[in-house]
């Protein structure tokens, strides 16, 4: 008698040890930090990690001085990157139910107050910034990460008002047209503070070389199904 021999399944790809994301999706080769002056930090919510156009760690690799973080909550900034900071020179990304309407013409990073009111002079609320926090993730995750640290409170608040919109096109629906990849959001945030339009350039690169990726490898998938934000994200 013969029996048939049964062949052990192959074992998955190993992820990419930079990106974190599977060998087929994998972007990140070829990018080098840029140099930037104000340091950004991206809280990603733990149900966000496994997204194929996730581009939370791609972003954090463009960048010299970045940390990212996977969790739902710190105590505080200062025990959250393992040295003392002052959060009020610290700024937090966050939409929220800003209404868009009331944001400055022609401005794309506005600072706002507690109610979302736009503050009277945009100049002196931008100036001096440390570092920026970026929440990733869907949002209802966003959301999630702005509720569970509530020293956040104690930065500054920014919110984007992107001139045009996310390429992600028909890959990923947006509920508002605001809505950025954290690629796309940190690119346009640092270009703009910075006034280094290089940045935007390199991140939006690597971002079109991802959707690219993922369609190619994912052909059949309904990319509108999916509705996220970031705090962008």
């Amino acid at each position: 008698m013969t029996t048939d021999k049964i062949e052990a399944p192959a074992a998955e790809p190993a992820p990419c040890p930079r990106c974190g994301k599977e060998p087929k999706f994998c972007v990140c080769e070829g990018i080098t930090p840029i140099a930037n002056k104000i340091e950004l930090v991206i809280l990603q919510h733990p149900q966000e990690k496994e997204e194929a156009l996730g581009t939370a760690r791609l972003t954090a690799l463009h960048l010299a001085k970045s940390t990212f973080k996977i969790g739902l909550s710190w105590p505080s900034l200062t025990k959250l990157l393992g040295r003392e900071v002052d959060p009020s020179k610290w700024a937090v990304l966050y939409l929220g139910s800003t209404d868009m309407a009331s944001l400055p013409p022609g401005r794309e990073v506005v600072a706002v107050d507690a109610k979302n009111t736009p503050l009277d002079d945009q100049e002196a609320a931008l100036r001096g910034l440390h570092g920026v926090i970026l929440l990733d993730g869907t949002w209802s995750q966003a959301k999630t990460l702005w509720w569970r640290n509530s020293w956040v409170l104690k930065s500054r608040r920014l919110v984007l008002n992107p001139s045009k919109p996310s390429a992600y096109g028909k890959m990923r629906k947006e509920p508002r047209r605001e809505a950025l990849s954290t690629l796309e959001a940190a690119g346009l945030l640092l270009s703009r503070l910075e006034r280094k339009p290089e940045i935007e350039t390199a991140m939006a690169a690597t971002f079109e070389k991802l959707l690219a990726v993922v369609k190619a490898n994912q052909p059949k998938r309904d990319w509108r199904r999916t509705k996220r934000g970031p705090a962008k994200r």
